[in-house]
């Protein structure tokens, strides 16, 4: 227990660390990609400059963000061997195609941006720095790819001679890489960054407006971040919609837990906060249908009959049949060289019980409730975030198109604030993904109990510690180097 709390802590930190960098490359990739769109097209060294400041901030919040996606990849195979033996060639696939296609691209680009002004034509060089933010987009793809199949496991099979789960033909590839869940969650994640960009690109305008600096600067950039992240904003509200019927399928007792609903049925409603809901809106949002029915975290345990008309096992049920698939692999296993036509029995029990097999190493029904208030609030803090972060961005853009903006001092105050609660909002989603889908690495198939690496607790408590201070050092120097070149600002006048 020791070992796997501390390598879940460990993998915690250092996913919640590098989302502190990636959805700022996002973001800020398509915000210069814009101001330089419109230098090209105004032919106006104004957005240049403009373009190459934002652009220095990009190259700062990029450098940090590789070192700790690269320590999170590690983890893999050094925490958690057991999963990482258990779906290498499906998990393994995607990141090793991120790494050899999107980063390498990715890379290339970033370089030709941020080094060849003098060098390139000027619409090589815009090439360059939209193809950046693609490549930007298509690493993410990749990892999301592999993060959506521990949600939502597609396209392969168990083998039980080499205890591995496979994608057996070139079909199931592609089934992987456009499962639903992987489409909806991209455009989730990738909107979101577009938000968080936006919105810092925002901020450090509005606080330039706040001390009647560069103001004409400010001003301009405050409206096409205000742009790009409402252009996210929007497309976050769609693919979240599309995630909530995602959850409701595939996850239950994720949606279940973020609306603390104990006891589902139809016409289910939302709560807003404990003892105020909406009636009937939980089913909307889940099944887009008012008499939807939608199970509650007790339904789950003792077993319902869905909106298909499908019997959904007990979570007991559901523990048998597992323990029953465990058993049939074991003993396939040891007849195979001595007792082929046993084993071939085996086997068949094996295949029939084998989509609950990671239900067998539970305890209790109740090792399938994620902490509830935990994801409960993060989902709150996540939406009112964001409803929050949408009202100030429509202020500024409607003060933006007024041309009033650098006197609604309120507004510069609110939108400075807003940064800090973007990435508040970011990590919250986070929390309900990933704390959301406990006790499993892999949906249904691999609890985390079974899935770490045969290592001390001691050794992981080291590296947790070692990475934490590691991390805080290079927050501490990146923002440092941040807040200098913002203090110094643009060369615009």
């Amino acid at each position: 227990m020791d070992v796997l709390l501390w390598s879940r802590l460990q993998f915690a930190m250092t996913a919640a660390y590098h989302w502190l960098f990636v959805p700022l490359t996002l973001g800020l990739a398509l915000a210069i990609a814009v101001m330089e769109t419109l230098y090209v097209v105004k032919k106006d060294d104004y957005w240049k400059k403009t373009t190459q400041f934002w652009m220095k901030l990009f190259a700062i919040n990029f450098a940090v963000g590789i070192a700790t996606g690269i320590i999170l990849e590690f983890e893999f195979g050094t925490n958690w061997s057991n999963y990482s033996w258990f779906v290498g060639d499906i998990f393994g696939a995607p990141l090793a195609i991120e790494g050899i296609l999107a980063f390498f691209m990715e890379a290339t680009f970033f370089a030709v941006m941020f080094f060849g002004w003098e060098k390139v034509s000027k619409r090589f060089h815009l090439i360059s720095t939209w193809l950046t933010g693609i490549g930007a987009s298509i690493s993410a793809y990749w990892i999301l790819v592999a993060n959506s199949w521990m949600q939502h496991p597609v396209g392969t099979t168990f083998n039980p001679d080499t205890v591995r789960s496979e994608m057996a033909s070139v079909d199931a590839f592609w089934e992987v890489i456009t499962n639903p869940v992987a489409v909806s969650k991209f455009i989730h994640s990738v909107t979101s960054g577009w938000v968080t960009g936006g919105v810092f690109v925002v901020g450090v305008s509005c606080y330039y407006l706040m001390r009647k600096r560069n103001v004409e600067f400010a001003r301009k950039s405050a409206f096409v971040g205000a742009a790009v992240a409402m252009a996210g904003t929007m497309a976050v509200m769609l693919s979240g919609d599309i995630s909530g019927v995602h959850a409701a399928e595939y996850q239950p007792m994720k949606l279940a837990a973020a609306e603390g609903l104990e006891d589902g049925g139809r016409r289910a409603p939302f709560s807003i906060i404990p003892g105020v809901e909406i009636p009937g809106m939980l089913s909307i949002l889940a099944t887009h249908d008012i008499d939807g029915y939608v199970p509650g975290i007790n339904d789950i345990i003792n077993g319902y009959t869905d909106n298909e008309g499908n019997v959904i096992p007990s979570v007991e049920e559901k523990m048998e049949k597992g323990r029953t698939a465990l058993a049939a692999l074991e003993e396939y296993r040891t007849l195979k060289d001595t007792d082929p036509d046993a084993a071939s029995i085996a086997r068949s029990v094996l295949e029939e019980n084998v989509q609950y097999m990671g239900y067998g190493y539970l305890e209790s029904p109740e090792d399938v409730i994620p902490p509830v208030d935990m994801v409960y609030w993060s989902f709150r803090v996540m939406v009112g975030g964001g409803m929050f972060i949408a009202l100030v961005l429509l202020l500024v853009l409607w003060f933006g198109y007024k041309n009033r903006i650098g006197e609604i001092k309120w507004l510069h105050y609110l939108a400075f604030l807003s940064v800090p609660l973007v990435y508040l909002t970011g990590q919250a989603g986070w929390i309900v993904a990933e704390v959301g889908r406990q006790p499993w690495t892999i949906q249904g198939l691999l609890p985390v109990n079974v899935a770490t690496s045969s290592v001390s607790a001691a050794a992981v408590q080291t590296t947790f510690f070692l990475f934490l201070t590691i991390f805080a050092l290079f927050l501490i120097i990146e923002i440092r180097i941040m807040i200098n070149a913002i203090k110094k600002g643009p060369e615009v006048e």
